[in-house]
């Protein structure tokens, strides 16, 4: 999927400047990092919040498409209206495909209701995480970590360390000790 979104440069900035580009139906936005200087863009609203409901629009390299050329960028803050379906502004990461990144990846989990535990009536399933931060090259970003729970059984538990990973993805809270070895899934 070529994940790709339109920008333009905006020359203005500042508090009122954002509300008149909001009202004209743009979100105002930034992009930085990358070895080079920040830049102030504007975004399509609609475009914007269609995109905001995959989930590839949080968990993958994305390219912005400015007057013809393009950067490949990572999504690092998104603010939203408190009551409104508004989108108030963006921020993105360049991203160098020579860096390692850092970033939160959602978790799939697949086959619960064919496990031991998901058949039984009287054990309960929780997801204790939904989502878990992972560190690579922007090439080995997965969109998502499947967490197979086929063979769950009431009283197992699945922790970080068990997840399968990509290769040349890892989990930096890992590094950090036993500790640090979270709870993926519960079944009790």
């Amino acid at each position: 999927m070529a994940n790709e979104i339109k920008v333009s440069l905006r020359e203005v900035q500042g508090q009122g400047a954002s509300r008149r580009l909001r009202r004209a139906g743009s979100v105002p936005g930034i992009v930085y990092g990358g070895g080079r200087e920040p830049a102030m863009v504007q975004f399509n609203h609609n475009e914007i919040w269609l995109a905001q409901h995959n989930e590839w629009f949080y968990s993958s390299i994305i390219t912005l498409n400015l007057d013809g050329t393009t950067q490949q960028v990572l999504l690092r803050d998104l603010q939203r209206h408190p009551f409104k379906q508004q989108i108030l502004h963006l921020d993105f990461q360049r991203v160098n495909a020579n860096e390692v990144l850092v970033a939160s990846v959602p978790l799939t989990f697949i086959n619960e209701e064919i496990s031991p535990a998901g058949k039984s009536a009287d054990v309960t399933v929780s997801h204790e995480l939904k989502d878990v931060t992972i560190a690579c090259l922007p090439g080995n970003l997965p969109q998502s970590i499947e967490v197979d729970l086929s063979e769950l059984k009431a009283g197992d538990m699945v922790y970080l360390s068990d997840l399968k990973l990509p290769e040349g993805v890892e989990i930096p809270a890992l590094k950090l000790g036993a500790d640090h070895n979270t709870a993926v899934v519960t079944a009790k």
